[in-house]
């Protein structure tokens, strides 16, 4: 079990078959932290509108989550704009799960890390939310066609590979939202005194200093499998955690390596 100071997560999906909740959940059996923050988006209730979408590995993170809250772990939940259901309760406790509309955090050397899902600073959920809805219906599409065909990579003993996140990091269009949206979260950042930024919402983990304030992002547990931890000496790390850890092997002191992601600095 790694124990870190600090887990973020954001962009589970639950209720929706693009979820990669049995990944999720090995990944909470085998992680644990003195505080979790849930970054928005942990259920899509955009999607359970259209069609209920309900098995038993959702519930199961659920309740995993749950379960950590009631053995002591802080769980702070930033709603995101496909949980939006959950922003009329900010200030309320479910299950010790506390609900914010955004937070601070303080890391062990001192930064102010300002935690938020991300949304309310993209152009397009506010100023044209019906095309954020088309996107939503093609992209539910594109993750049903990664599902078959990561079912055929599992057959051939591969690990989770994300097809939908290749096709949107090769959009020059894409790129250059994903930057600009960058670029957004560092400067709202300063503005609020922060050292930094934690958000999710674009589904791509990153760790990287713009014009010196720090940006993270968490990533998702739909494509890239990423969740991000605060050591207990305050250094951040993305963890990838693209395969399923098999019973017998979690009983032998395996420990799975973070992967470190390299800062890059941006002028």
């Amino acid at each position: 079990m790694n124990h870190y100071r600090a887990i973020w997560i954001s962009d589970v999906h639950l209720g929706t078959s693009g979820c990669q909740a049995k990944y999720l959940l090995d990944f909470l059996k085998h992680n644990d932290a003195d505080k979790f923050y849930l970054v928005g988006d942990i259920i899509d209730g955009w999607q359970l509108k259209k069609r209920w979408f309900w098995p038993q590995a959702h519930n199961d993170v659920v309740q995993k989550l749950l379960r950590k809250a009631r053995k002591g772990t802080e769980v702070i939940y930033v709603p995101g704009n496909h949980d939006e259901m959950a922003r009329q309760f900010f200030g309320m406790s479910f299950g010790d799960i506390r609900i914010e509309d955004e937070v601070i955090h303080i890391t062990a050397d001192g930064k102010r890390l300002w935690i938020t899902h991300g949304d309310l600073f993209d152009s397009v959920m506010q100023y044209a939310k019906w095309l954020a809805y088309v996107g939503d219906t093609l992209y539910t599409f594109i993750l049903w066609v990664n599902g078959w065909f990561n079912k055929i990579r599992a057959r051939m003993g591969l690990n989770y590979w994300s097809l939908s996140q290749y096709l949107k990091h090769s959009v020059k269009n894409a790129v250059s939202f994903i930057a600009d949206f960058e670029m957004i979260m560092a400067r709202e950042a300063r503005i609020r005194g922060c050292d930094g930024v934690v958000c999710g919402h674009i589904h791509k983990a990153e760790i990287r200093t713009i014009d010196g304030l720090l940006y993270c992002n968490d990533g998702d547990w739909v494509e890239s499998l990423t969740a991000l931890v605060e050591t207990m000496t305050g250094e951040l790390q993305i963890v990838h955690w693209p395969k399923i850890l098999e019973d017998e092997a979690a009983k032998v002191s395996f420990t799975p390596q973070p992967e470190i992601v390299q800062l890059t600095e941006i002028a």
